[in-house]
């Protein structure tokens, strides 16, 4: 199947990318974010960091019907597709906002390939979700899990969980007799250890059941193809949360290298400045590029959307990783303290480097399809 010209980014979409700009930019959530972070600066020896949020910017968003973009319409929502779903997650990467809407829209794609219409229908109303599937030692295989489920209740731990403490519920992988299944969970149910984290946008934790009532989303043995098919739209979400990043780092190092004088030239005139700005612009571009053409090719041409998934999301980790040391890097002694805000776009950025796996995670994945 051909995809789209322009990847099928419509008028529609351009205007809804505009619009969820303008409303970060007016809400400034980093504002929030700073003050929320006072004694947990130090990952190891501070205070456990809460899953902080604008719950505000939250409401309003939902009161926009951003959580509901990609929800078909059977089950409340918009029905829009994965590329609409990733012009807003850059724009949230760009404002390295601290939402629900994050782990919601991966939740909702996952849902989406399940056919769990009373799931969805819970995002419509308004329910935040995140996905609870990786074991202790980092695996996203279904038959990894190490919850079981007996009947309809859940026992055991789910690692690694994307906003736990911001989440009104989740999404476990459970096995049960007939095989590993997905299981709609309250976040009432469960006990959230969180995790001590560099990013300082994000809150990461495992998530414990004894007994947690549980909702089949998909039927034991069928988790595996739901999480497969849903891949390609969660490997994108997360190549445009660091497309996003990493316009904002280039563009706010290209202004600081404008103001920034040394030997009474702005820094930006000499080519050890010049060079790296431009190789950001690049990175930054190319991974943009591969992002929506993988998000194209989950609305449009689903044979090849793992392919191009694993593509931009190989290049977005590598994207992630040079474009946060260069903005450090080129804000010179202030880039390295909480003075600047480059640091929390640096973290942010070397956290979703390894989400789903990293570039070279990717690549050799790659690699095995040919």
């Amino acid at each position: 199947m051909t995809q789209p010209r322009d990847f099928g980014f419509s008028e529609e979409i351009q205007m809804l990318k505009r619009d969820v700009q303008r409303f970060l930019e007016e809400r400034q959530p980093i504002t929030g974010l700073r003050a929320s972070l006072a004694g947990t600066e130090d990952p190891h020896r501070g205070n456990v960091r809460g899953g902080w949020f604008d719950r505000e910017a939250w409401a309003a968003m939902q009161e926009l019907g951003w959580h509901l973009l990609a929800v078909p319409e059977s089950a409340g929502g918009v029905g829009m597709g994965l590329v609409a779903a990733a012009a807003v997650q850059e724009e949230i990467g760009r404002a390295a906002c601290p939402t629900p809407l994050t782990s919601t829209l991966q939740a909702t794609f996952v849902l989406r390939e399940a056919g769990a219409e009373t799931a969805l229908a819970k995002i419509a109303a308004g329910t935040s979700m995140s996905l609870a599937l990786y074991s202790q030692d980092g695996s996203l295989e279904a038959e990894d899990t190490e919850v079981v489920a007996d009947g309809d209740r859940l026992t055991g731990t789910a690692w690694f969980v994307q906003d736990a403490q911001k989440s009104d519920g989740f999404i476990v992988a459970a096995r049960a007799a007939g095989g590993v299944g997905l299981y709609y969970v309250d976040a009432s149910a469960v006990t959230v250890a969180p995790d001590r984290i560099v990013d300082l946008t994000r809150d990461q934790g495992c998530i414990e059941l004894k007994g947690a009532v549980a909702e089949v989303i998909a039927a034991p043995g069928s988790a595996g193809d739901v999480l497969a098919r849903a891949l390609p739209a969660l490997l994108t979400l997360v190549a445009a949360d660091i497309a996003g990043a990493a316009e904002w780092q280039l563009q706010t190092t290209a202004e600081y290298a404008k103001v920034r004088e040394q030997f009474d030239r702005p820094i930006g005139f000499f080519q050890a400045v010049k060079h790296p700005i431009v190789n950001m612009m690049i990175a930054a571009d190319e991974t943009r590029s591969l992002m929506y053409n993988a998000a194209a090719a989950y609305d449009h041409d689903p044979a090849d959307a793992l392919r191009c998934a694993r593509l931009a999301k190989s290049s977005a980790s590598d994207t992630a990783e040079f474009c946060a040391n260069r903005s450090t890097q080129l804000h010179g002694g202030i880039g390295f303290t909480w003075e600047a805000d480059v640091q929390i776009w640096h973290k942010r950025q070397m956290h979703s480097q390894f989400l789903f796996g990293d570039g070279a995670w990717q690549r050799a994945r790659l690699a095995e399809q040919f």
